[in-house]
């Protein structure tokens, strides 16, 4: 099947909104390949390594929050 891996992304980034904490920290527990992509989008700090977290930049917390409203919101 093909996908749309942009859309993926977004869905991933909005959920990651959920494990929001520290204000800007959030869980990373997400498909590897997707959070590469959004590391190299500028999105996020990069996810290798052992923590559990992985830090929003500013910009994606905001499309963060977006997106969660977007596509989730009632």
């Amino acid at each position: 099947m093909e996908l749309d891996m942009d859309r993926i992304d977004d869905a991933v980034l909005a959920l990651m909104y959920l494990g929001l904490h520290d204000e800007a920290r959030t869980w990373k527990g997400f498909d590897w390949d997707a959070m590469a992509r959004l590391y190299e989008k500028g999105l996020i700090s990069d996810p290798a390594g052992k923590a559990k977290s992985v830090v929003f930049t500013e910009h994606g917390r905001q499309e963060s929050a977006r997106l969660l409203k977007k596509l989730f919101g009632v």
